[in-house]
């Protein structure tokens, strides 16, 4: 019961179907498509872009399937961590597992600064005599609040995440019934010449640069796989919220897309000093039901946004505990608030990172924030785990596995060509920037910050060690 003081182990299992669903729904459909409709547009040249909400859709769902597996099989907090270490343990040691969380401690927050700058551009709808400083100011603020609310017990904030998944889809509901009141099929499915010319380059760079945005769009699908350990029967419900949460949000955001296109001119978006570039949602209510309903709906926007950051921290922030806990990363990680039972320095140090990804996004472009995120954690989450996956399957025959991958492994080849797309083409997707080189660099400092966790550990870094798995797993009947 909620009133009941937590126990003085570890966590508590107490988010069950629906809060985790809706937990996954409210950070993959915060910010993201309200801010990512123009940035597809600009990437297609064309309502044709509507191609990157369906590639992004198949990427996450073929995906989804990796992480509904492992998951309800090693239903421990931390994700990808747990997967990471019972996989390659034996042949690089904590190696692997220790540049999962390294690399996770850039991209989650990186993820959640993306909705802190939306946010902010929404608000510029509301007062258009916003300013640069101002607006960093007030977004800054926002990622402090989040910390503030999340800085209490998991049954408190399963109880604030549905009252935020309400407003998140009443916030989309209302810009797809706007939209259908003045749709113009016309305005929606007229295409620019070669629009779909599969032998033009250009195509297939909109494509990949489409794919990411999407994939962007998509993430969060894998938020309640971060938080196993608090779970009810995880073996039924990680699976389900996952399968569950991509196929919903897939419904809303080909409505929301195609609803967009048939009302806003497409060629709006891609300017840059058109309103329909920053707040294309606020631009569809402003042109369907007024001025005055653009207002309300802008608000439910920006709670949406807020939602999205506020669940993704909540996630993210278990992310090192385990690691720390099972002595493969610092040790101050695995420290529990002594009342609430939350990571206390795991939640601190990730809301630092998502303000300072939400300073470098407000002062380059958001589209260099997404292309960065991205290829920071294709390698060592995205690829690593299809890799893990199948290397389970192998070495742990007998591991208990309530869920098994639909036609495997088919979705696992298909995720993994997505991904390895995504990362070819991110530098040539972001001119200038070299997301590739960057996300390289990152990986680079993160060995040399294993060397001197092990020093401090004192050990021998690449020695196998078994890990006891303390999850406890209900399979599905």
């Amino acid at each position: 019961m909620s009133g009941s003081p937590p126990p003085t182990g570890g966590f508590v299992r107490r988010v069950g179907q629906f809060q985790a669903t809706a937990i996954n729904m409210s950070q993959m459909c915060g910010i993201g498509p309200f801010v990512t409709i123009p940035l597809m547009v600009a990437a297609f040249g064309g309502p044709q872009a509507v191609i990157g909400f369906l590639a992004g859709a198949l990427l996450a769902l073929c995906d989804g399937l990796v992480w509904a597996e492992l998951g309800a099989s090693m239903p421990g907090s931390g994700g990808s961590y747990v997967y990471l270490r019972q996989a390659f343990q034996y042949r690089t040691g904590r190696l692997v597992p220790f540049l999962f969380v390294w690399t996770a401690m850039l991209f989650i927050p990186l993820i959640m600064s993306t909705g802190v700058v939306g946010f902010v551009q929404y608000l510029g709808y509301l007062a258009p005599g916003l300013g640069r400083t101002s607006g960093d100011l007030i977004g800054l603020g926002v990622i402090a609040l989040v910390v503030v609310l999340l800085w209490r017990g998991i049954e408190h904030i399963a109880r604030i995440t549905a009252v935020m998944w309400t407003v998140m889809i009443a916030s989309v509901l209302l810009v797809i019934a706007a939209a259908a009141t003045d749709f113009s099929p016309h305005r929606a499915f007229t295409y620019p010449a070669g629009a779909f010319d599969l032998t033009s380059d250009h195509f297939w760079l909109g494509f990949a640069a489409g794919l990411t945005i999407g994939i962007y769009d998509y993430l969060g699908y894998n938020t309640t796989a971060y938080m196993g350990a608090e779970i009810k029967d995880p073996g039924r419900v990680l699976p389900r919220s996952i399968v569950f949460s991509i196929l919903g949000i897939m419904a809303i955001y080909l409505l929301l897309q195609i609803g967009t296109l048939g009302v806003v001119d497409w060629r709006r978006m891609a300017d840059p000093h058109d309103i329909a570039s920053t707040s294309v949602a606020s631009a569809v209510l402003e042109e369907t039901w007024g001025r005055g309903a653009a207002d309300v709906v802008t608000v439910l926007i920006l709670v949406t946004a807020f939602a999205s950051v506020f669940t993704g921290l909540l996630g993210g922030s278990r992310v090192p505990y385990d690691a720390a806990r099972d002595r493969v990363f610092f040790r101050p990680y695995g420290k529990l608030h002594p009342r609430h039972r939350f990571p206390m320095l795991g939640l601190a140090t990730m809301g630092v990172i998502t303000a300072v990804g939400f300073l470098i996004g407000r002062h380059t472009d958001l589209a260099t924030l997404i292309q960065l995120l991205t290829t920071v954690m294709v390698l060592v989450q995205a690829l690593a785990q299809i890799v893990a996956l199948t290397v389970l399957r192998g070495r742990r025959p007998e591991m208990p596995r309530p869920y098994r991958m639909w036609l495997y492994p088919v979705p696992s080849v298909l995720a993994f060509a997505g991904w390895c797309v995504i990362y070819a083409y991110a530098d040539q997707n972001s001119p200038g920037r070299h997301p590739v080189e960057w996300s390289l660099a990152w990986l680079a400092l993160g060995c040399v910050a294993f060397l001197v966790w092990a020093r401090l550990e004192r050990v021998w870094p690449f020695g196998a060690k078994e890990i006891s798995e303390e999850y406890t797993v209900v399979a599905v009947s």
